[in-house]
């Protein structure tokens, strides 16, 4: 049960869940107890950086 805990949060963050809603779902009172839950991998971060980097919007 606990690594599905682990899982759930990752998915989530990888989703691009806030740090507000994570923390309310987990039930943790700090990011830094959080942190431990919730590892968003390489390619959701590159994916997230992707999404955001100003130039790539200017060409779509």
């Amino acid at each position: 049960m606990h690594r599905l805990r682990h899982s759930a949060l990752t998915h989530d963050a990888e989703g691009g869940t806030s740090t507000p809603m994570l923390l309310a779902r987990s039930r943790h009172v700090s990011v830094r107890s959080l942190e431990r839950y919730a590892r968003p991998g390489v390619d959701a971060v590159a994916r997230h950086v992707a999404e955001r980097d100003p130039a790539a919007r200017r060409k779509g």
